[in-house]
């Protein structure tokens, strides 16, 4: 008996040991569940150490709050969705809770705290790690989840790196990185939301938590991926989709999806840092103009300012503005300036002056301005997170406007400074929750955008605005463009870019581009070309190069270079209503225009193949190969399908390898089966009309597809009003028929014919409403022969793909083309 009482009150000791040590550890976990409050799609949680909130947003987004103390009152700069009505059923019992929408199942185990998301079926697409779930260390906390196998991780925005993140790591701290490596991290922005793909499910996680934060994907450890902050609460949103378009639309759903941007911002833009004086400037548009290159948009970088103050022109670089802006309007010409944060502290410098009297500044805790300094100088910084400092920089946004500028593009917004190390004890007002410099940091070039978009805009008189930005947060889309900061002019990062503006379309960003042809450095003659022709196939087509380089437009790099960047700069222009079309698609679904192929074909192996990550689609259409100068020749991957090549039609069966030669005239692209593709005459710039032709390209195929063809006025929001022209075309492959519908919305097409090229429909018989029509022969391909240069380039037109053409009348309700 005395041994069996020292063996229970040795082993009462020993568990009252393991007790005390599990609570004096460092590593304070979520502990066990010890009461539950369920309330219409709330779910409030305590546990041993922590405070839970799990809140349906509908059926397939769930969030999940928790924090050490109660749950502060809800903010966020990044999500403007409100949870919408969704039935939810909730049971529970001793071991766990069970939450059930109609599309996922959500298990939450007592003891201790753990959670499941499944499918109805029972499939599970993402868990905690058991044993880790969610701790803190100190005042971190991060979530721990299970690695399924053959996991992908894909996504988080402006991350360097492979398509698939698995066995890497990352940090979110906006960064000032010049002229950074192809493997640097963390860059400008901050976007801490990745998608995961296993076992024929996907699912997407969204931390909205604005300090520093880390994402694992199986970085030092075989056991877990993870997620968290050094600060705040663990706050997150789970969604799941079958399909990874609908994840990212589940996604912008909850931050917000872009506007309708002005056409002209995707026409050409050249840029340098800096065109001036503006002879300069004049020398630049005109030379565009004589060498028949199209382009819309120049931009002057800081050296257009009065020694670097924002909202000042250096009078003699610039003496007459608004007379500048003018002439390079009547041109064709739109001007975009750079703005940068820091307000140079200077009695006298009206802008300061005007700053000190509304009492905007950052500042520290004993109420002094913060002064770090930056391009000008010694300098203030606005509180962008404070309502009137936003209205403050709105307000001296309306000088550019009264000259005439049309775009604002914001730099320096992470924010950045010399030194790079803006203290931690500043302070901001953070819509009147003061913080400090530690929460905040990630967030100031999200709420400078946001500041430069509703400013602009309402200087505008309520025209669309072009807002450009190297930094920001989740939900940037709302406000603007975002280009990938300053690379160098080199093979890799040429194709770094390409994965840094697909990873950000997997990441809600539509809008994006980079710096053609690098920043720093001087690319050569052949360097320059292929990053050329990718830039027509970027949302943002922006050439731009640093100072004391070599100079980078299209005329700069021989008359052979000069051919072929002008052809695909033609194309883009031809291809514009495809694009307004797409960033249509992007304004309302959230569906980026560069689309990895993760997207479309997410368990596909070999899409997530070194070799291979770096092709896109372009919009629904186009699958886009770039190459490197390395060699002759290059391996692709055509996923499954039937695609046809963009120069001469010849058809490629997909789920194949192929090794194909290389040349600097011409850009692998090819064209998906079944595609609709609307295209307009040659223009010079988007001021300028087309003839009244749309020409649209139709590929046979044996899938169905649709295209929601769109137009409006291209500069004004009238669009939100109904003044617009949307017409769904349809192609059947099963009942071989092309449907144009009904158009909706209250503006009338530019366009009053049609001529309907047929790719690969052969000697068919087409009939249309179901009598046979007159049917013109074609040799047009898509894209014209190049130039005395590389004849073999493009297609010619007399040896090219023999199509079939129809002229039609646009101003029929609807009809139908049998075949």
């Amino acid at each position: 008996m005395k041994i069996i009482k020292h063996c229970i009150l040795t082993a009462v000791f020993f568990t009252s040991c393991i007790t005390l040590l599990l609570a004096q550890s460092p590593v304070k976990q979520v502990g066990k569940i010890t009461a539950v409050t369920v309330s219409d799609q709330h779910i409030d949680i305590t546990t041993q150490n922590a405070f839970i909130k799990i809140i349906v947003y509908s059926p397939s987004v769930i969030r999940v709050r928790m924090d050490k103390q109660p749950l502060a009152a809800d903010f966020s700069y990044a999500v403007i969705a409100k949870p919408t009505t969704t039935k939810v059923s909730v049971t529970q019992n001793n071991q766990e809770i069970t939450l059930l929408t109609d599309s996922l199942k959500v298990n939450i185990q007592k003891d201790p705290y753990q959670i499941t998301f499944s499918t109805l079926a029972g499939e599970v697409i993402n868990q905690d790690e058991p044993g880790l779930s969610t701790s803190w260390v100190n005042e971190s906390v991060t979530t721990y989840k299970k690695m399924q196998d053959n996991e992908h991780f894909i996504g988080l925005g402006e991350k360097t790196g492979p398509l698939d993140r698995k066995g890497n790591a990352y940090t979110n701290w906006n960064s000032d990185v010049y002229g950074y490596s192809v493997g640097q991290d963390p860059l400008y922005s901050t976007i801490p939301f990745y998608i995961g793909v296993h076992h024929d499910v996907n699912y997407g996680i969204f931390m909205d938590n604005t300090y520093q934060s880390d994402f694992n994907f199986g970085a030092s450890n075989n056991r877990f991926s993870s997620f968290g902050a050094h600060g705040g609460e663990m706050n997150y949103y789970f969604i799941y989709d079958k399909k990874i378009e609908d994840i990212i639309s589940s996604y912008t759903m909850l931050t917000g999806r872009m506007k309708m941007p002005p056409l002209w911002s995707l026409g050409y833009q050249q840029n340098r840092y800096s065109y001036y004086p503006e002879t300069e400037v004049y020398r630049i548009a005109q030379t565009l103009r004589e060498k028949k290159i199209p382009a819309d948009g120049i931009t002057l970088d800081i050296h257009y300012m009065d020694k670097y103050k924002v909202f000042t022109w250096d009078k003699d670089r610039f003496p007459d503005p608004k007379g500048m802006t003018a002439k390079l309007k009547d041109m064709g010409f739109k001007v975009t300036l750079i703005v940068d944060p820091g307000i140079k502290e200077e009695k006298g410098y009206e802008v300061y002056d005007r700053g000190v009297k509304e009492n905007i500044f950052i500042k520290y805790p004993d109420s002094t301005n913060y002064t770090g300094q930056v391009w000008p100088g010694w300098c203030n910084f606005p509180d962008f997170t404070n309502p009137k400092g936003r209205a403050w920089w709105g307000q001296e946004l309306k000088k550019y406007a009264a000259e005439g500028i049309s775009g604002i593009w914001n730099d320096m917004n992470e924010f950045s400074t010399w030194g790079q190390k803006a203290p931690d004890n500043i302070l901001f007002n953070n819509d009147g929750n003061t913080a400090t410099h530690l929460q905040m940091h990630n967030v100031y070039g999200l709420e400078m955008i946001r500041s430069s978009y509703e400013g602009y805009r309402a200087a505008l008189n309520n025209k669309r605005p072009f807002v450009l930005t190297r930094s920001g947060y989740a939900g940037l889309q709302r406000y603007s463009a975002m280009w990938t900061g300053d690379n160098r002019a080199e093979d890799s990062h040429m194709l770094a870019g390409v994965r840094l503006l697909n990873s950000l379309g997997l990441s809600g960003v539509a809008f994006t581009g980079m710096d053609i042809g690098g920043f720093t450095g001087g690319a050569s003659p052949s360097l320059y070309a292929r990053w050329m022709q990718i830039g027509a196939f970027n949302p943002y087509f922006r050439n731009h190069t640093g100072i004391n380089t070599k100079a980078s437009e299209p005329w700069a790099y021989g008359e052979e270079v000069l051919e072929i960047t002008r052809n695909y700069i033609n194309l883009r222009y031809r291809l514009l209503p495809y694009l307004y079309s797409t960033f249509y698609e992007a304004s309302q679904t959230g569906h980026p225009l560069m689309r990895s192929l993760a997207i479309d074909y997410t368990h596909d192996e070999n899409v997530y193949n070194g070799l291979y990550e770096n092709q896109y689609m372009f919009g629904s259409a186009f699958l886009v190969f770039p190459f490197d100068g390395s060699s002759a020749f290059g391996k692709i991957y055509f996923p499954a399908g039937k695609w046809y090549n963009l120069y001469n039609g010849e058809v490629q069966n997909g789920s194949a390898k192929k090794t194909i030669d290389l040349t600097n005239a011409q850009l692998p692209v090819y064209v998906k089966e079944s595609s609709i593709i609307p295209m307009q005459s040659q223009i010079q710039n988007t001021t300028e009309k087309p003839v009244d032709t749309l020409y649209l390209h139709v590929y046979k195929g044996d899938v169905n597809n649709k295209f929601v063809y769109y137009e409006d006025d291209g500069e004004s929001y009238a669009y939100e009003n109904g003044a617009f022209y949307k017409r769904t075309i349809s192609y059947n492959a099963a009942t071989k028929t092309i449907t144009f519908a009904k158009a909706d919305g209250a503006l009338k097409s530019k366009f009053s014919n049609i001529k309907l090229m047929l790719h690969g429909f052969n000697n068919t018989e087409i009939k249309l409403n179901g009598k046979q029509v007159k049917v013109n022969d074609d040799f047009q391909a898509l894209m014209k022969p190049i130039s005395r240069f590389d004849p073999q380039g493009f297609a010619n037109p007399v040896e090219g793909e023999k199509i079939k053409s129809i002229e039609l009348n646009n101003t029929a309700d609807q009809f139908t083309i049998a075949y």
